[in-house]
């Protein structure tokens, strides 16, 4: 048996070649963003959680095939692919240049492996088996990354809990199923995207999933710490982009349920607010499948504390509003009162509304509100990049093009957002 040297790699800024654009890509880009890699994808199609990744600029993506001298000054590489021969190229190329690589469909044939990994209160874990010689046997404790996951789930529960007795993810799927505790489905949000920021419970049934359906918004960095058994389901909708229908969503939730799966739906922030749990939990019970909902930190509120905004403040806000705007004002298809809110005085919260930004800050303004009220409008919230672009009624369309503010974002008016 060979015995990996064990190491920590400072990755911040420095390049990142993976090459593959399928699932395992997806479940591998999160924790390399998270460590400050500079990412470059090779592949000619992608998912389209990666599509939104590259089009939110944290990911350069080629969309080619792999060829000699792409991995040129890269400190790190990834062969994901579902092709054994580009996989083996990949490897042969970083092995010339003394490049450490990753092969997903042969752990053993690559120069590094990826552990299964974990964090916890600002402790990041990391277990890996053995490996075995290529084409060997080897002795019993060989290259095991589901004994390796398995450790790293009783660990972390652990941490979490006091107790250290916690089965593998696996075996407590199946205990759940044997004794009917395990509902069909579970709607579980995942917070603003910080993957600590998902409650205790939605991290413990995640835990014990045998389908995740979740989409970019979500915490995609907890899809690293599932078993490689479980399905996931990349359910992404891009604005004005590649999309999964929502009536797709509602049959493939009750489709596997109905297999006997655990399924759960990893959303962003809470499934009720504008996130459409209600019209997933409807499907579900019209076919008889029972489901369970865990509540998750709305980005509404959530995002703009983080960002120091309160929604309400004694003296400034006495009323807070979330409103989405999907839909410009004055659209036929829009049912908010745009000229109500802006006879309000206290908060307005916009999701969705990057897009439209102009046009309902003009709409405010139109209803009552002065224009000198302040606007901040926040991208990428809990999250590394994120980023608060401030502005009023009367700038804030200009100032968030010269910043380049791109969606996801929540805006935030009012009086709450000036400095105090």
């Amino acid at each position: 048996m060979d015995t990996p040297y064990l190491a920590g790699l400072d990755l911040r800024g420095r390049r990142v070649v993976v090459v593959g654009g399928g699932r395992v890509a997806q479940r591998r880009l999160p924790v390399l963003l998270e460590a400050g890699a500079r990412v470059e994808l090779v592949s000619p199609q992608v998912t389209a959680a990666i599509e939104g990744m590259a089009g939110a600029d944290e990911i350069v993506w080629t969309a080619r095939p792999f060829a000699p001298g792409d991995l040129s000054g890269a400190w790190y590489a990834m062969a994901l692919t579902d092709d054994a021969a580009v996989n083996a190229q990949v490897v042969e190329e970083a092995s010339a240049a003394r490049i450490f690589c990753v092969r997903a469909d042969d752990a053993v044939a690559g120069t590094a492996a990826t552990p299964a990994t974990g964090g916890w209160s600002g402790l990041r874990l990391a277990v890996t088996s053995g490996r075995l010689a290529p084409g060997g046997a080897g002795p019993a404790g060989g290259h095991d990354p589901l004994r390796a996951a398995a450790v790293r789930d009783a660990v972390l529960e652990w941490l979490r809990s006091g107790a250290a007795d916690r089965p593998s993810a696996r075996e407590a799927r199946t205990a759940g199923r044997e004794l009917g505790s395990l509902p069909g489905v579970a709607l579980v949000g995942g917070g603003p995207g910080d993957p600590e920021l998902i409650t205790v419970r939605g991290r413990r049934l995640l835990a014990q999933a045998d389908v995740v359906v979740t989409d970019r918004l979500a915490p995609l960095a907890l899809l690293d710490e599932l078993d490689p058994d479980v399905e996931i389901v990349d359910a992404t909708k891009l604005p004005r982009g590649r999309f999964m229908a929502q009536e797709a969503i509602n049959a493939c939730l009750v489709e596997k349920a109905l297999e006997g799966k655990f399924v759960v739906r990893l959303k962003g922030g809470d499934p009720y607010v504008f996130g459409r749990g209600s019209e997933e939990l409807d499907a579900c019970v019209a076919a008889g499948v029972p489901v369970t909902v865990v509540p998750g930190l709305s980005s509404s509120i959530a995002v703009p504390g983080l960002a120091g905004i309160p929604l309400t403040h004694r003296g400034v806000a006495h009323e807070a509003v979330i409103v989405s705007g999907h839909l410009p004002p004055g659209h036929a298809e829009s049912l908010v009162d745009w000229a109500a809110l802006g006879r309000l005085r206290g908060t307005v919260v916009v999701l969705m509304g990057v897009q439209n930004l102009g046009a309902i800050a003009q709409a405010l303004v139109d209803g009552g509100r002065e224009p000198g009220t302040p606007v901040a409008v926040v991208q990428d919230g809990s999250m590394p990049g994120e980023q608060v672009t401030r502005g009023t009624l009367a700038t804030i369309e200009k100032v968030a093009v010269e910043s380049g503010v791109r969606a996801p974002a929540i805006i935030v008016v009012g009086g709450v957002v000036a400095p105090r």
